[in-house]
């Protein structure tokens, strides 16, 4: 029987998940945001709206008989498996209580349980960048049968959200440079298995919103998320300043009355509802949308640039979770009624949760942490840490400004979008930090470096 088998995982399996998913535990009930009722609604409405993967509101359908436990410990459980991988790939395995003190410094230091802790499809991203990172470049460490299981939670993780597809797609094409540059580090075949991952994510994107909503089309979203980003950024009041007036746009009217906030345009603008939300606008915000980045390249790479930063560092903790998310509330109260009760006792709704002072420690952690990740790079070039370590530490700076650049230009700059993915930048500097420990100890006990 190997070590993956030994029931000495079991309890680190056990308390590691405790952990996790230990904001629940304490809430009474899941974490809840405002897009939570969005993918909810979806099994149940029968349509298709902006950035709510039918998918994931099928993994939420699959647990709301008990009051979505099974989702918060499907979550937590393929977090620590990844973890597990992780540690095993750099020559860490065989020690579970490793990996549950890993798991326990993540959940004080960072945003991490707060993910596996949400009825939300953040958590996927980072697993999904991990998934990708071990079945591309660390596939020796791994069974068949979790190359399989890594492709398939990569596609899962892909189909919960074009941004994650996106951070995923961009590190396949990082993937592929390297190929070019150096085929026996990255060959093609090993490349074939992310595009095979993603290709199946897209696969189940089309058949989950065929089956719910009976139509072969992709989840909407797109252009009219960067046409919020530029209406922030004053280039939709410019181009309509200077254009209008123009029959074919309905803007023109209304284009001194337009809010110079994203957010409160596509969800507290009566305006937008009377023009028929994204259904009644989507034609003409992709037009104005497409022929401002033709009008402006240089105010638009500008602007994409300060959003890209304003990302980098827009990464605290706890974005969302409050106790007025009314839209999730009436979802569940109107199609899951049986688990109402319980959210209106959850700590959440009584508005006891609050993160300024978790932020005091998660966010300077969370910088230094992204900081850091071109130092272990360098490091590992001059051989002083391991070479995997600064191969994960780019694979992770990539990543980050990857979905830096796709969800601050491309939508709009959010502590949410940026707190999804930084725990990473705090688990590299951890693993960094135990296998220099771990190769000390053996220089000093005469042991092989592994």
């Amino acid at each position: 029987m190997g070590y993956r088998d030994d029931a000495r995982w079991a309890p680190a399996y056990g308390a590691g998940t405790v952990i996790l998913i230990a904001p629940a535990l304490w809430n009474g009930f899941a974490l809840l945001q405002w897009d939570t009722g969005g993918y909810l609604a979806r099994w149940y409405e029968g349509y298709l709206v902006p950035s709510r993967a039918v998918v994931y509101g099928l993994i939420l359908i699959a647990g709301e008989p008990l009051a979505f436990w099974p989702v918060l410990l499907l979550q937590s459980l393929l977090t620590i498996w990844v973890i597990a991988l992780m540690l095993r790939a750099h020559g860490l395995g065989r020690r579970p209580w490793l990996l549950l003190g890993i798991v326990a410094v993540l959940s004080v230091i960072t945003t991490l349980p707060w993910l596996t802790s949400i009825l939300l499809t953040d958590i996927f991203c980072g697993l999904g960048v991990l998934a990708l990172y071990l079945l591309l470049l660390c596939p020796g460490a791994l069974t068949r049968r979790e190359r399989l299981g890594l492709i398939v939670l990569i596609a899962v993780s892909a189909a919960t959200h074009s941004a994650t597809l996106a951070v995923l797609l961009a590190l396949v094409a990082a993937g592929a440079v390297f190929c070019l540059i150096d085929r026996r580090q990255m060959p093609f075949a090993r490349l074939g298995n992310g595009v095979l991952a993603l290709a199946l994510g897209a696969i189940m994107v089309l058949s989950a919103d065929f089956i719910v909503a009976k139509q072969l089309v992709w989840t909407p979203g797109g252009f009219a998320l960067s046409f919020g980003r530029m209406l922030q950024d004053g280039i939709v009041k410019k181009y309509l300043d200077e254009h209008c007036p123009v029959p074919e746009l309905k803007l023109c009217a209304y284009k001194d009355k337009l809010p110079d906030d994203a957010d409160v345009w596509f969800w507290g603008s009566p305006l937008f509802n009377s023009l028929g939300r994204f259904a009644g606008l989507d034609p003409e915000m992709e037009k104005i949308a497409v022929r401002s980045l033709i009008e402006y390249p240089g105010l638009q790479a500008e602007t994409a640039a300060i959003a890209t930063a304003r990302q980098l560092i827009e990464v605290h903790t706890g974005e969302g979770v409050i106790n007025k998310v009314w839209h999730t509330y009436g979802i569940i109260r109107q199609y899951t009624p049986h688990v109402a009760p319980i959210m209106r006792g959850a700590r959440q709704q009584q508005g006891e949760i609050d993160f300024a002072a978790i932020n005091l420690l998660h966010y300077p952690i969370a910088l230094l942490s992204m900081v850091l990740l071109p130092l272990i790079v360098w490091l590992a070039r001059r051989k002083t840490l391991p070479s995997e370590i600064g191969e994960l530490a780019a694979t992770v700076a990539t990543a980050l400004l990857a979905n830096a650049f796709i969800c601050g230009a491309l939508s709009n700059p959010h502590d949410r979008y940026g707190a999804r993915m930084i725990w990473l930048a705090a688990f590299v500097v951890i693993l960094a930090l135990a296998q220099r420990r771990t190769t000390r100890q053996d220089s000093v006990l005469g042991r092989p470096a592994k």
